[in-house]
């Protein structure tokens, strides 16, 4: 604990600022997807696998996420631990250059893949984060007082045990999360939405999906339909513009047409949102 302190109380306001900011920032991230259930469930609209085919058809680097696709579980369960290690390891000074550089080298990859196309540049937080993780970097270098081995020595035995602690906690971390996860509510099927009387050609209704999100309800001279409120860019909650009937995300600028199979069709994001299955059962529009 006292070596912990140490790193800390070597450094100035500023870098202990930003490094605690990033540190549980990566901390949460890892956690966030340990407790989230949609994150490695395939039949979620969240699935990490949903999203890698989202970004490899836009990315610059779409050619490498596109082998990422059919291992997507394990890419969502390897960059889950490793936003735990480095937070882990930034918050502790646990080989801290290399967790920096780390922090650096992931929100690099996000800014390449998720949020290339976000538009003005600063409605992607990712690039941001690299500026801060590179910031960091210079700045823990430029304080320090005595030479730190860049590299782990792994035939020293505290460093191996460092190591181990690091990746152990990691996983600890995540199988906790793992283990606080609320249960997917089953689908109801033959669920009432609303009385057909009091949804006329036209209407757009917002409800609970089956699966606890957000969604919005249509009918058109055609039938009804359902697509999910939650934006396909960073989860934003859409609203329904009456005015050019669009699902439009109030975060960043996303624009879905849900006349169209919920093709997007401005702002950065590039998956169509999700639909719902539901129809017309006797008096009432129901889940199906």
């Amino acid at each position: 604990m006292n070596k912990i302190l140490a790193t800390w109380k070597s450094q100035s306001l500023g870098t202990r600022i930003l490094r605690f900011w990033l540190g549980a920032t990566w901390l949460y991230g890892g956690w966030q997807k340990a407790t989230d259930p949609t994150f490695l469930d395939k039949a979620s609209a969240n699935y990490i696998g949903q999203q890698l085919s989202g970004y490899a058809k836009s990315s610059p680097v779409g050619f490498v996420l596109k082998h990422f696709v059919e291992h997507a579980t394990q890419i969502g369960v390897l960059t889950m631990l490793i936003e735990f290690a480095i937070g882990i390891a930034v918050l502790t000074g646990a080989f801290l250059d290399l967790a920096i550089l780390g922090g650096a080298a992931v929100s690099f990859g996000l800014w390449l893949s998720v949020s290339w196309h976000a538009y003005p540049y600063f409605y992607g937080s990712d690039s941001a984060y690299f500026a801060m993780w590179v910031g960091l970097y210079f700045l823990v270098r430029k304080e320090r007082t005595r030479k730190v081995s860049f590299i782990p020595n792994l035939t020293d035995r505290r460093e191996f045990v460092k190591i181990l602690g690091v990746g152990a906690t990691a996983v600890i971390a995540a199988i906790a999360g793992s283990g606080l996860q609320k249960k997917l509510p089953k689908a109801a099927v033959g669920k009432e939405i609303v009385k057909l009387a009091d949804f006329p050609v036209g209407s757009v209704k917002q409800f609970t999906a089956p699966d606890g999100n957000p969604a919005f309800l249509f009918r058109t001279t055609v039938g009804v339909f359902a697509y999910s409120a939650v934006c396909t860019h960073q989860g934003c909650v859409l609203f329904y513009s009456p005015q050019d009937h669009s699902l439009n995300c109030p975060c960043h600028g996303g624009k879905f047409d849900p006349a169209n199979g919920g093709k997007v069709v401005a702002g950065p994001p590039q998956t169509p949102v999700g639909s719902y299955k539901v129809a017309i059962q006797g008096a009432s529009i129901v889940t199906a």
